[in-house]
């Protein structure tokens, strides 16, 4: 038994060993485990929390690589799927200077995109208490229905639902499909992560106030929207407001937005979900803002992500009057 199920896509990315340089540019890349779902049950492990990974790979070099590393990390590999009918996603990936990445994916089609309903685990979903999820293992089917279906037994079980998008436009159709397909499963989540670039795909604006009211659904509980080294904005049933970020040497981005949803769901669990409190909800917004900022330090996603330990250091001994001055979280 965990306590968080992360779903979705788990691959291979091939990281250009020099910065700054575009994919034609790049002399070499190193591979390196990816996949945001499973880089959030890593993150998960890494701040202590029990964690497991449903999702399909090759029965390749590659899938099992995966695997192994994600079991070596902590991670609940027990319910990882080995298709031999395709073989495992990659991504070749470049920074840029400002740590911001290209991507260029194969799948054409990729283990990830197989997993069938029928393949869902039930009983390993039942067992656990927040399930998490993003938006690409809704792109095509079967791994749509798959989602859905994982998605139902969740909501059915009584589990908390943490959806991030993570919207990776050249992978769907065409902007309208991605908007359809991300929409899908947005009213099943009760906390609902995006960046300031996925609010203004789906709502239309810049504005994060009017932006967060109109993406915000009934049964939502949670709308976090991650702004980088600015911090986040959340909104609840009941409040709305800013909590500040950290300024740190950023390197590398690839991993920031996983590490903040692994922080934002480690907090929620050690307050028992309970979001009627502004100060514990201050106190797990700062914790994920301090996990996203520090996965940014270093190259690559998993290589990247803190331990408990690092981030309540780094928290402690920040220099960001604005990240540890109660007095300075605006509320709206």
């Amino acid at each position: 038994m965990v306590d968080v199920v992360t779903f979705g896509e788990l691959l291979i990315d091939f990281v250009s060993t020099e910065s700054g340089v575009s994919l034609i540019e790049a002399p070499a890349f190193v591979k390196a485990a990816g996949g945001a779902p499973a880089n959030v049950a890593v993150a998960l492990a890494r701040l202590g929390v029990s964690s497991g990974f449903i999702g399909k790979v090759g029965d390749d070099d590659f899938g099992h690589f995966l695997a192994q590393t994600l079991a070596g990390n902590g991670v609940d590999t027990s319910a990882i799927l080995f298709s031999q009918e395709a073989r495992t996603a990659l991504a070749f990936v470049s920074v840029k200077e400002d740590g911001e990445r290209n991507f260029m994916f194969y799948r054409h089609p990729s283990a990830d995109m197989l997993i069938r309903p029928e393949e869902i685990d039930a009983e390993y979903i039942k067992e656990a208490r927040v399930f998490h999820y993003g938006s690409i293992s809704l792109i095509s089917e079967p791994s749509r229905s798959a989602t859905l279906e994982a998605l139902r037994c969740a909501r059915g079980n009584g589990l908390l639902i943490s959806y991030d998008p993570n919207l990776r436009l050249s992978l769907w159709p065409s902007p309208a499909e991605a908007r359809r397909g991300i929409e899908l499963g947005w009213d099943f989540a009760d906390i609902i992560k995006i960046s300031e670039e996925e609010l203004d795909f789906l709502a239309g604006t810049q504005d994060l106030e009017r932006g967060a009211h109109e993406v915000f659904h009934s049964e939502l509980k949670l709308l976090v929207i991650s702004r980088g080294r600015e911090g986040c904005y959340f909104a609840t049933t009941e409040e709305r407001g800013y909590v500040p970020g950290y300024r740190v040497a950023t390197v590398d981005t690839t991993g920031a937005g996983d590490g903040f949803v692994a922080g934002l769901l480690a907090g929620l669990l050690e307050i028992g979900f309970q979001l009627d409190s502004s100060e514990s909800l201050f106190d797990v917004l700062r914790l994920a803002n301090a996990v996203g900022a520090l996965t940014t330090t270093k190259r690559g996603a998993i290589p990247a992500l803190p331990t408990r330990e690092k981030v309540l250091r780094f928290i402690e001994t920040s220099s960001s009057k604005e990240a540890r001055a109660s007095g300075q979280r605006r509320w709206c």
